[in-house]
């Protein structure tokens, strides 16, 4: 793509996130998700093959979908209230619609189907953009309204992406499509949290974001997407290894590492609010996303190629792509643990 073009539908992108999460009018929201959308899909289809096609092809029927369930919401609260600014949902319906219009535009569970398929059919960078940015914008929008959502409601459709995001991973060997399902499960882990305390929503979302991030990184510096590919690192790029490991492992909430900093704070918050079952639901579903990450550090550490390093000729090339950021992120997303008493004063 035009260098100039790119650039362009990228700004547009990020334009469109930001509009969704400055703006008091519920029409200017709706517009921001509209053009983002729209410009997200240039980038998917950044690679001309069928797959990246059908892929773009998926996403935009869903999203557009969610656009106009979304509309209807806006104009059902609309007539109940009279005014278009963004503020609680007074009629019960148009919360209802909303909330499903935005979980549709997240992938919860059960409206997930086009996350896997979308994720698998595009490229590993624009893999990256539809799971940590794409998210911004209605997460952001949940935070607004997160008064009024039906508990009922938000609870089940969590449950429900955790334990699909679980079970959904566990037979996959794409690692694209793995990514896909810890995302769900994720989400999940977002919502479920959003009724009792949004804050603790948004420290869930930006160390969500940094890890999945880390890891596309690292899956992008020697292009793998399968299984297979991942244990053929050991012998090119040792290093690089030992961090798809660190990261995974957080990943799946392991304790001295950041992400289990949220998964404890939600279980924390969740306890405090007189909620035991579903706290203890809620782990039990993490340990499929660990059993999925732990299968993909068995076949990355504990596998070894059958080939050794003292050929005269190397097997395979070095690589050349250069991450500018990796290193922060790797820290950030495995060394936070310790920030956890700050980070618990924004409540």
């Amino acid at each position: 793509m035009n260098p100039i073009i790119f650039t362009i539908i990228l700004m547009t992108v990020l334009a469109g996130t930001m509009i969704v999460m400055i703006s008091s009018h519920w029409l200017l929201i709706w517009m921001g998700f509209e053009m983002n959308m729209l410009t997200i899909i240039p980038i998917m289809m950044n690679k001309h093959n069928p797959r990246a096609t059908e892929a773009s092809t998926k996403y935009f029927l869903t999203q557009s979908t969610a656009s106009m369930l979304l509309m209807m919401a806006i104009i059902i609260n609309l007539m109940f209230s009279g005014q278009w600014t963004v503020m609680n949902l007074f009629n019960p319906t148009a919360s209802t619609l909303m909330t499903m219009a935005l979980a549709m535009k997240l992938g919860l569970a059960p409206f997930h189907f086009w996350v896997p398929e979308v994720t698998q059919g595009i490229p590993l960078s624009s893999g990256l953009i539809l799971l940590t940015w794409q998210k911004l914008a209605p997460m952001s929008v949940l935070y607004q309204i997160s008064q009024s959502i039906n508990l009922n409601l938000i609870l089940t459709l969590s449950i429900l992406s955790m334990m699909i995001g679980g079970w959904g991973g566990l037979n996959q060997t794409q690692l694209r499509k793995i990514m896909a399902y810890s995302s769900i499960a994720h989400m999940g882990w977002m919502t479920a949290v959003l009724l009792y305390n949004p804050t603790m929503m948004l420290l869930n979302l930006t160390i969500y974001i940094i890890m999945t991030s880390t890891m596309f990184m690292l899956f992008m510096i020697n292009s793998t997407t399968t299984t297979l590919s991942l244990s053929h690192t050991w012998n090119k790029t040792p290093v690089i290894t030992a961090l798809i490991l660190t990261t995974l492992l957080s990943m799946g909430g392991l304790p001295p590492l950041s992400g289990f900093m949220p998964k404890w704070m939600i279980i924390q918050e969740m306890t405090k609010n007189d909620s035991i079952i579903l706290p203890t639901l809620m782990a039990m579903t993490a340990l499929l996303n660990l059993y999925f990450y732990m299968r993909l550090v068995y076949s990355t550490a504990l596998t070894m190629f059958p080939s050794t390093n003292n050929m005269k000729m190397k097997w395979q090339f070095s690589t050349t792509k250069k991450m500018t950021l990796l290193p922060t992120m790797v820290v950030a997303s495995t060394m936070l643990l310790p920030l956890t008493p700050m980070l618990s004063t924004l409540e």
